[in-house]
């Protein structure tokens, strides 16, 4: 399995414009796609984005601790949110919660796109032997970052797992992980010849998508970008 990118993070939510007005109005996002099941944020359509699917609430944070996105200069992206935000700096780097438990954070590297993803953590009954099972769907080992919980890495995005309860709760917030690939089809083979679980096959408008049963029971998504492509 060879992905190219953290294309997107996928999460069930029961307000999605509430999540939407936030990131749209404080963390640099605009509105990429809207349909009556989901609305698809991001500063980049090509890059890393929050795809934000409507179901019902409460939603329970369950294995997604958080968030991080990347910003040259984490100071002037923090004058950008809310002044009453409760904020958590925490290694150089600024966490706050939205709505229904999705936790974001701001990580400050050099990136040629603002509010690209960082980085996903989530948490873990064995971070070691988890990530050690992400090698085999396409992830890269990496080197631990500045949380030091072991981590794998996607066209130069990152998986990280932090000790912790990884179990499912009734109403997740998150969907799926999705990682762009060049063909969808070679992925469907792959996961067959090496036994991984598919969960269901998607052809839609702009993408060809595989969705897999990942460690621990996390949705993986493998998409790929049909030629005619075209959000911004």
């Amino acid at each position: 399995m060879r992905p190219d990118t953290l294309d997107h993070v996928a999460l069930w939510v029961a307000d999605r414009d509430r999540i939407a007005d936030f990131v749209t109005s404080h963390v640099g996002m605009h509105i990429v796609d809207r349909t009556d099941a989901f609305t698809l944020v991001g500063s980049d359509a090509r890059r890393g984005k929050l795809t934000l699917f409507a179901e019902e609430g409460p939603r329970e944070r369950g294995p997604l601790k958080y968030v991080a996105l990347r910003v040259s200069d984490v100071e002037r992206a923090a004058r950008e949110l809310p002044g009453d935000l409760a904020v958590e700096r925490r290694d150089g780097a600024l966490f706050f919660d939205v709505s229904e438990g999705l936790r974001l954070g701001l990580v400050q590297v050099e990136t040629l796109t603002e509010y690209d993803l960082d980085h996903v953590a989530l948490y873990s009954s064995d971070p070691e032997g988890t990530a050690t099972q992400y090698e085999r769907l396409g992830f890269t080992q990496a080197e631990p970052g500045a949380s030091g919980a072991p981590r794998v890495e996607v066209g130069g995005a990152y998986v990280e797992f932090h000790d912790g309860d990884a179990s499912e709760p009734d109403k997740p917030l998150l969907n799926h992980l999705a990682m762009r690939v060049e063909s969808a089809d070679e992925h469907i083979e792959e996961a067959k010849e090496l036994g991984v679980e598919i969960d269901r096959v998607v052809d839609a408008a702009n993408t060809y998508a595989v969705f897999l049963w990942g460690p621990e029971r996390v949705k993986l998504e493998y998409v790929e970008h049909k030629p005619g492509f075209a959000l911004t």
